[in-house]
């Protein structure tokens, strides 16, 4: 294995790790910190340097790449604007889909579709996820009205890509 390609492997691995802090931050405070997809996009900038040096990837896969993560982040903003997502998630499930690409993306939105779809079950079900429970929580209806921890869905969708990548 080259250099090159054991910093692409750090890389995803350094990934992985943001992905669970993001996920352990959003069960625990409903937050997700803007420093954690930040940092996911210069380490994709990072990631992507070293597959162009190392001929890997091209100019072309890379623009592709942001289009679709654009796009993502559009449709992760509408989300939000109905009040479906929080705005820590659609940074972070935009900064994460950069890794996708075109190639990925389709199969990172469905895992993480189905991730966040079973979080939605689970708390259907009574498990307590998020923060403290508001009242009325022990009825259906109550949690329903209960915010969702998205982050867990997207690092779910995100772990499968660095699997993917690897």
């Amino acid at each position: 294995m080259s250099l090159l390609a054991l910093l692409q492997t750090g890389c995803l691995i350094l990934l992985a790790v943001l992905l669970l802090v993001a996920a352990w931050r959003d069960l625990h405070t409903l937050q997700i910190a803007n420093s954690l997809p930040l940092a996911i996009a210069a380490l994709y900038a990072t990631w992507s340097a070293l597959g162009l040096t190392a001929g890997t990837t091209t100019i072309e896969n890379l623009g592709w790449a942001v289009c679709c993560a654009l796009a993502l982040f559009l449709a992760a903003t509408l989300a939000f604007a109905v009040g479906m997502m929080g705005g820590g998630d659609v940074k972070l499930v935009a900064a994460t889909g950069l890794f996708a690409g075109p190639a990925l993306m389709l199969d990172f939105v469905l895992i993480v579709a189905v991730a966040g779809g079973l979080l939605g079950v689970g708390v259907l079900m009574g498990v307590p996820l998020g923060a403290a429970p508001a009242s009325g929580a022990a009825t259906a209806r109550g949690r329903l009205s209960r915010r969702l921890p998205y982050g867990p869905a997207i690092a779910v969708g995100g772990l499968w890509l660095v699997a993917a990548l690897t």
